[in-house]
């Protein structure tokens, strides 16, 4: 578990270098989005990355591991909107803020990693990274279903979790895509 948890931070703080760097360039420009916006913004995300894969033709010539580094900084922003309601303004926080917010949510999806990791048994590591795209594919599908019927569940723990575990499943991505690349 050691060397998951250490290959986790470092896959983290890529997407939080990202993060950071997008925050100085933009703002929190992404505070105007809905959630559900957010959720649409991952589909495209994952839609393309599934497209990549299955027909091997990548024609704006983005790579993988920076799509999963999207999918996760896209899940944070989900996760804060849904923390601190969306707003008309860019600027109601600062960077320093945002990147706490960041912190504080990385942290809660490292805490459901390491139960479920636990229980699994590192299960993801013997994955392949397609079925990565196609778990966080789906996670966001049911966001969008959740989304219509107003956010009412029945027995489903809702979008957070599924937010969660798209930001975990994008990490698997990078983790993998990494050690392909050693």
């Amino acid at each position: 578990m050691s060397k998951t948890t250490q290959q986790y931070d470092e896959a983290v703080a890529l997407c939080r270098t990202m993060y950071e760097k997008k925050t100085g360039d933009y703002g929190p420009t992404w505070r105007l989005m809905r959630p559900s916006t957010l959720t649409d913004y991952l589909f495209i995300k994952a839609k393309r990355m599934r497209e990549i894969e299955t027909s091997g033709i990548n024609m704006v010539g983005e790579d993988q591991k920076g799509d999963f580094m999207a999918i996760v900084n896209y899940a944070v922003m989900a996760l804060i909107q849904l923390q601190l309601g969306f707003t008309d303004q860019t600027n109601d926080i600062s960077k320093e803020q945002a990147l706490a917010l960041y912190d504080e949510n990385i942290d809660h999806a490292r805490q459901i990693l390491t139960a479920k990791n636990h229980d699994y048994d590192e299960a993801w590591r013997d994955m392949r990274i397609s079925s990565f795209t196609d778990i966080i594919l789906n996670k966001i599908c049911r966001n969008k279903q959740i989304e219509t019927n107003g956010g009412q569940t029945a027995v489903s723990e809702g979008v957070e979790g599924n937010y969660v575990d798209m930001i975990n499943y994008a990490l698997f991505g990078i983790i993998r895509l990494s050690e392909t690349q050693r």
